[in-house]
């Protein structure tokens, strides 16, 4: 998985590439921990990536809870059908913020 990263001014845009998966959400996890700083607006950039397991739930699940407790934001953009379907099955619609 390449991971993209941009930092504007508080704003943190990742745009992952190919899967999130039990082999990659972790990586993905580490990268956030250790560039998230002061952060205050969190954007997941999902144009390029294909697929997502229940890993990487997790880590968007994690990452909200990060950004309300720095009293932040996060949004979830670009995605595609199939993962906007998971997200509809699990619920994501109603604690993440989907565009």
């Amino acid at each position: 998985m390449d991971i993209q990263v941009e930092k504007n001014n508080g704003v943190l845009t990742i745009k992952p590439q190919g899967r999130l998966d039990t082999k990659t959400a972790p990586i993905l996890a580490d990268k956030l921990y250790e560039i998230l700083g002061d952060t205050k607006e969190l954007i997941f950039d999902f144009t390029d990536l294909e697929y997502t397991s229940s890993a990487g739930l997790r880590v968007l699940l994690a990452m909200q809870q990060e950004m309300e407790e720095r009293d932040g934001s996060m949004k979830v953009i670009n995605i595609n059908e199939s993962i906007r379907q998971v997200f509809d099955m699990v619920g994501f619609f109603a604690i993440i913020d989907v565009e």
